[in-house]
């Protein structure tokens, strides 16, 4: 029997990187908020999705490299140039595929526009990224430093120098000072990804 005063409702999963996108990959901009009016309009009260978080070489969400960060794959370009952070012409569609995500081939066109984009924060700089940073120190330095590591030296951490894979504090502090500003692009591309989540979110709650 239905509890009273409790409505029975109905949703839809789909993950973001299936959605329509000119970028390789579905993303957190216009075509997730579409999405969400497409919901709307059918009277549907649920988005179920997988989780956001960044997954590992094997591209998928359910074995990520942090509980904490978000994937910036799914960093929305157009988002970008709405902030100030991207120009139109350095957001133009990408020729990748649309039927399929290729996963290599997204990863090289969105680190493009990310070294883009931060380049022109390095510019201008956000008055709330420092309060972001602070407020999310306490995974966001670790997390930072592990991706830029990860990248630079290709192999598991169990792999890495002695010093880094026992995280003793000298090799974690040259290592930091070494990547600085490596470290503080990906502080702000999660950053972004707050941001963008956190507008799509409020999109999402206003449209019901």
């Amino acid at each position: 029997m239905q509890e009273k005063g409790r409505m029975r409702a109905s949703g839809v999963l789909l993950h973001f990187t299936s959605l329509p996108s000119p970028h390789g990959i579905g993303d957190l901009g216009p075509w997730a908020r579409a999405f969400a009016d497409l919901l709307c309009e059918a009277k549907q009260k649920y988005w179920q999705f997988l989780p956001l978080l960044p997954p590992s070489s094997e591209n998928s969400p359910y074995h990520p490299s942090s509980a904490f960060a978000g994937n910036v794959l799914l960093l929305s370009p157009e988002e970008m140039v709405k902030e100030g952070w991207l120009t139109r012409e350095e957001a133009l569609p990408s020729p990748l595929p649309h039927h399929r995500v290729d996963y290599p081939s997204v990863l090289s066109h969105k680190q493009k526009l990310f070294e883009k984009a931060y380049r022109n924060f390095r510019k201008k700089g956000a008055e709330d990224f420092e309060e972001f940073c602070a407020g999310n120190s306490w995974w966001l330095e670790d997390y930072s430093l592990f991706t830029v590591l990860s990248r630079r030296l290709g192999k598991p951490w169990t792999d890495w120098p002695e010093g880094l894979r026992n995280r003793e504090g000298e090799a974690l502090e040259k290592a930091g000072e070494e990547l600085k500003e490596e470290v503080e692009k990906e502080k702000f591309l999660q950053y972004l990804f707050y941001r963008q989540w956190e507008g799509l979110r409020r999109y999402c709650h206003r449209r019901g």
